[in-house]
């Protein structure tokens, strides 16, 4: 039985700290491809770095996840761009350490072409 435990302690011990983090991540649950996407702390117009930067292709498509950085936890709006040439902007989105934050379709009212 103490064999078995140090095994599992020694195969713990090589996974990664990082690996057991969760990365904060963005969920497009729009219609489109978006093609930028900024943070912004809400009601300042202070637009951040593009996110979907942090893509191998610089896209984020439906129902894809994208890896948020540079980002503290707090309340955000976020303004993106998508493959259909509109720009939207959602206010009042929570972004946590660790979690997820969505953007549905059916919750877009501020864009334009």
């Amino acid at each position: 039985m103490a064999r078995a435990t140090a095994s599992i302690v020694f195969v713990l011990a090589l996974i990664p700290l990082a690996a057991s983090a969760k990365d904060t991540r963005f969920w497009n649950l729009t219609a489109n491809t978006i093609t930028s996407l900024q943070l912004s702390p809400a009601g300042k117009n202070d637009w951040g770095r593009n996110q979907a930067d942090n893509d191998r292709d610089h896209t984020v498509d439906h129902d894809e996840r994208l890896k948020i950085t540079d980002t503290a936890p707090g309340i955000y709006d976020v303004k993106f761009a998508d493959k259909s040439g509109r720009t939207c902007i959602v206010p009042n989105i929570e972004v946590k350490t660790g979690a997820v934050f969505t953007i549905e379709e059916k919750s877009l009212k501020d864009c334009a072409k």
